[in-house]
């Protein structure tokens, strides 16, 4: 009897510690969930050649993809632009520079890879200004691309980047005829933090995007094509239902985009190797006021309207959606989805091989061209604009 008492005494603390550790990790995924993504390194610069002007880096399923890029690192230069793989063996690749690197130039071995490829709006060699969006987080800071046409496009980034993100997109409306106008939004390190500097996923960023459309009817538009890349799809597709100018709103175009965070939190979970019922208890923490609050959010995240495929009904303007089957973070799953729910609506083509928001770096001819050629079906293209 005594031994079976002093099992229950022992029993009893460790029961308290694992749910306390249970807690934690439910917490901290919930987080990490909300938390302003930082840039990581994910990628080692092995060696620079500045006489051939090429790098080799490790190789990766990124690292190994044709096409350009961006690499940011550190050292002598922050950021370094990528041509063409020349060659490759089972751990490394070697890829033309495409950003001038001095002999006496240093990089930092650590570095991340990006899709990014223009960092500023000069390198497009396009006339632009700078403006501020009076959104109800504050000032935006956005990027304008005057063109003559009454139809606008507006461009929204994507979680952990900021407006540079955009600027791959900025040439083909801009061919088109079509001013561009890319902003910032609420706790992307541009735009004012709020007083928890967390992310809503969708559910209060798009009041910030919905501003920007009105700053764009102040200004001549009479039509706005929104176009979101990953979670600025989700921000994008949040504020084609529920902005007060929905009816402006002609067209979205979506790249990578987040159209369903439940499913895109568990593919994430799975490649980090998370097992249920984490993620499913970490989202029903963000769900529930107390514990949201607890896990950084401003407010409880009702994934249920973040759910665009459930919510696929209140969809009224043509969606053009680019996804890679091979996009590796954000699955391509709720895109395929939606497209079933709504066939009236949305236009998705086949793409492979590409990764995350690296379609364009992939190929950018092809998805020039599907753009084009969409934005003009619509009718959305300003005469004249090539076809």
């Amino acid at each position: 009897m005594k031994s079976l008492r002093h099992a229950a005494a022992f029993a009893l603390p460790v029961v308290a510690a694992t749910a306390a550790a249970a807690a934690v990790a439910v917490f901290s995924t919930a987080r990490r969930v909300v938390t302003p993504a930082v840039r990581q390194k994910d990628v080692r610069i092995r060696s620079v050649d500045t006489a051939a002007q090429t790098i080799e880096l490790d190789r990766t399923v990124d690292t190994e993809l044709p096409g350009r890029y961006g690499l940011f690192t550190a050292g002598s230069h922050d950021y370094v632009k990528l041509g063409a793989v020349l060659s490759a063996d089972a751990t490394s690749v070697r890829r033309k520079l495409l950003t001038q690197i001095a002999p006496d130039a240093h990089l930092d071995q650590d570095a991340a890879f990006s899709g990014w490829y223009y960092v500023a709006p000069d390198e497009l060699h396009l006339p632009w200004k700078n403006v501020l969006i009076g959104s109800p987080a504050g000032p935006c800071p956005a990027w304008l691309f005057p063109q003559s046409s009454s139809t606008w496009v507006i461009q929204v980034h994507g979680r952990g980047t900021t407006r540079s993100e955009c600027l791959r997109a900025v040439p083909v409306f801009h061919a088109l005829g079509l001013p561009v106008l890319v902003v910032s939004y609420r706790n992307d390190g541009e735009a004012p933090r709020s007083r928890r500097g967390s992310y809503a996923l969708g559910a209060a960023e798009w009041r910030d995007v919905d501003a920007a459309i009105g700053y764009a009817m102040r200004h001549g538009a009479e039509r706005i094509v929104l176009m979101g890349w990953s979670m600025g799809g989700a921000i994008a597709l949040q504020t084609a239902v529920s902005s007060a100018h929905r009816e402006a709103i002609a067209a979205l175009v979506l790249d990578s985009p987040v159209v369903d965070w439940r499913t895109v939190l568990r593919f994430q979970a799975r490649e980090a190797g998370l097992r249920e019922p984490l993620p499913a208890l970490a989202m029903g923490a963000l769900q529930n006021s107390v514990m949201a609050r607890l896990s950084g959010a401003e407010a409880p995240i009702a994934f249920d309207r973040l759910d665009m495929v459930a919510r696929a009904s209140e969809l009224d303007a043509p969606v053009l959606i680019l996804h890679s089957e091979d996009d590796g973070f954000v699955p391509a799953d709720a895109s395929h989805a939606l497209a079933k729910a709504r066939p009236d609506l949305v236009t998705m083509p086949e793409i492979s091989v590409a990764r995350h928001t690296k379609l364009w770096n992939y190929d950018q001819s092809g998805w020039t061209a599907t753009i084009t050629d969409w934005i003009t079906a619509q009718g959305l293209a300003e005469d004249g604009a090539p076809n």
